[in-house]
């Protein structure tokens, strides 16, 4: 047993007894020595030690899935400060990872773990990557979303319910229902039937989120009268006919940080796709998925749709000339969920052209400088001759604070350089604009010159 195992057991057993003092000192004394396989006095022979094992062996299948229950079935439900943190695996009290912590995982991964899955959405995430792409602008707008916050709990007043326990929902669950909202607002234009859906999805949501979160309602008793206030109040807020101004006010800011989240999922995808480890797409992931949890998340996929329009790109893009006017349009059109397919389809293609490259070649960090320095991240993978460089924007509001500006050039990026180590090649073909590009003599690459006419980059060195 590791010494970690055994620091941890102690401590739990140490914070149980206090909690349960009608419970005899002996229960606790069996479950630390039967976990941690003491022997007992006076119980050493052969049966003992058996059933001890099998009791130890099944008390770590079932504290899995209690663990899961407690944490991501209830607390993920409770805790709502910024929802993309809620995820299964992730740490809500943990605001993101710095770049050299991001590099030295990756690092450790391609030494331990090549061939592990790395998935942005599942069957079981409680959000779509999309959506918590989204929700992560929140992090770069803090002051207008606080205002926001405030300006719509005022103008839904009127729709809340008061009931004998309080207000329906409660400050929490409305802020729940405000992150719900901006993260899977559907994107422009929507048709009536397609909004009528929206609005039925919340409701569900909200249904299920009250009872995993078993605060006011739960599955197992369920409070039939909050549980309709609720419905009532989603059905209230999102009417246009009761909530005009709300409303109004809501798509301006959705519309914001869509934009910006956009391009925060062109960056997650590229990164999924060629950092170490196996690369997941979740069914319907390939265009736009503004999914939250399941059911939700498991809706029917229309792959016919994006057939034609993987179709249509393949035959676009079918003379390297084209790319960069192909690359322009994807992101002018980029609601329409075509340049995240893009992005999917030529990386994959690039990784099937260059296996190795991808799943048993070295991650190597590399160094951005200038004065957009914090807005980019990029790593190189090589192996032999081989070698690819991928470089990916962040904190986009930092770098084009106007939604009409693109993150594209010298005027979004200015003096920033990517440093390109010594690598078997000196020049590189951009797989998604097909230019070329070569390091300067000092081994610098401006990012005006590497997203010159699309927002992320995966660059292949040629000799």
């Amino acid at each position: 047993m590791r010494d970690a195992d055994r620091k941890y057991i102690l401590r739990a057993v140490q914070r149980a007894r206090p909690r349960n003092p009608a419970l005899s000192r002996a229960v606790f004394d069996f479950i630390r020595d039967t976990l941690l396989l003491r022997p007992r006095q006076g119980l050493l022979d052969d049966t003992y030690v058996y059933e001890q094992r099998r009791f130890a062996g099944k008390f770590q299948q079932v504290t899995a899935p209690v663990m899961a229950k407690g944490m991501e079935d209830t607390a993920f439900y409770v805790y709502n400060r910024l929802l993309s943190l809620n995820e299964v695996g992730g740490d809500p009290g943990r605001f993101g990872v710095a770049a050299d912590d991001v590099h030295h995982y990756f690092e450790e991964r391609q030494a331990r773990w090549p061939w592990a899955l790395s998935s942005g959405s599942t069957h079981d995430t409680k959000r779509s990557e999309d959506v918590r792409a989204r929700l992560n602008v929140l992090t770069e707008l803090p002051e207008a979303w606080e205002q926001a916050l405030y300006y719509w709990s005022e103008l839904n007043r009127p729709h809340r319910s008061d009931l004998e326990d309080g207000p329906a929902p409660d400050p929490n669950e409305e802020y729940l229902f405000y992150q719900t909202l901006v993260g899977a607002w559907p994107l422009e234009p929507y048709s009536d039937d397609e909004y009528t859906r929206f609005v039925e999805r919340i409701q569900e949501f909200m249904q299920k989120a009250l009872h995993e979160a078993k605060v006011h309602s739960s599955w197992i008793n369920p409070d039939a009268a909050y549980d309709e206030a609720i419905r009532q109040f989603v059905a209230r807020a999102l009417d246009p006919a009761t909530s005009g101004p709300f409303l109004q006010d809501l798509r301006g800011f959705a519309r914001k940080t869509a934009h910006y989240g956009m391009y925060n999922s062109l960056s997650a995808a590229l990164v999924k796709l060629t950092a170490p480890g196996v690369p997941d797409t979740y069914q319907g992931t390939e265009l736009w998925d503004f999914s939250l949890t399941d059911p939700d998340n498991r809706r029917p996929v229309d792959y016919d749709h994006r057939r034609r329009i993987l179709a249509g790109l393949r035959e676009q893009a079918a003379a390297v000339d084209r790319l960069p006017a192909l690359a322009r349009e994807l992101i002018g059109s980029k609601e329409d969920g075509r340049v995240k397919l893009y992005v999917t389809w030529r990386t994959l293609s690039c990784r099937r052209e260059f296996a190795g490259l991808f799943t048993t070649g070295a991650y190597l960090p590399l160094e951005v400088s200038g004065a957009k320095a914090e807005c980019a991240f990029a790593f190189a993978r090589r192996e032999g001759d081989r070698c690819a460089i991928v470089a990916v924007p962040r904190f986009l509001v930092s770098l084009v604070p106007d939604t009409s500006d693109l993150p594209l050039g010298e005027a979004a990026w200015r003096d920033t350089t990517l440093t390109v180590p010594e690598l078997p090649a000196k020049r590189f073909r951009n797989v998604f604009t097909g230019e070329e590009l070569s390091a300067s003599g000092g081994g610098r690459m401006p990012l005006g010159q590497v997203f010159s006419d699309f927002p992320v980059a995966l660059l292949i060195g040629e000799s």
